[in-house]
């Protein structure tokens, strides 16, 4: 039987280190994992660090995007590969919302809704998030978030306070062989 492809909205930010180049590279080595394909990632916003008590303008402020990409793994397998990526780029999870070298989280998932003791899905704060909704917006106008409707609206209310870096995007593209 083949495996069931799905598309799926992956979410990048960093705020420590050279944060452009670890995102860049997290995203080719997530395009060359077998079961992942047709990365398409958005350019890179910067954006104020989200702490629990709010935005804090005195912490490193992060980079984010969004990749879409085509999987064949289930959605724990792909948890899996994320968190082995963010572990090889330097994150290290000691506080929560803390600064990091690397996040990428699952925001969609097919159209499907998971909610366990390890992911909850469609991302229960994407909704709330500019630098989620913004690159997401970049890649697929039409886009709509289960639960919360058309990210353009969601922006809309919300308001965009991220800040484009100037830089090419970057095709990221692996076919299985």
């Amino acid at each position: 039987m083949t495996p069931q492809v799905v598309t799926v909205l992956l979410a990048f930010g960093a705020n420590l280190g050279d944060r452009g180049e670890t995102i860049i590279e997290a995203q080719r080595e997530l395009a060359m994992t077998p079961g992942v394909t047709h990365l398409r990632p958005s350019s890179l916003r910067e954006s104020i660090a989200l702490t629990p008590s709010g935005p804090d303008p005195d912490a490193p402020r992060y980079l984010n995007g969004v990749a879409l990409a085509d999987t064949t793994l289930t959605p724990h397998e792909l948890l899996d590969v994320l968190q082995r990526l963010e572990a090889r780029h330097g994150r290290v999870r000691d506080a929560r919302w803390g600064d990091r070298t690397l996040d990428i989280d699952i925001i969609t998932y097919g159209g499907k809704l998971i909610s366990d003791e390890r992911l909850i899905v469609p991302h229960p704060r994407a909704h709330e998030r500019d630098f989620v909704l913004a690159p997401w917006l970049e890649l697929d106008p039409h886009a709509v978030l289960i639960g919360h409707g058309r990210v353009a609206e969601l922006l809309a209310r919300l308001g965009d306070t991220t800040r484009p870096i100037t830089q090419t995007r970057q095709a990221v593209d692996h076919a299985e062989a």
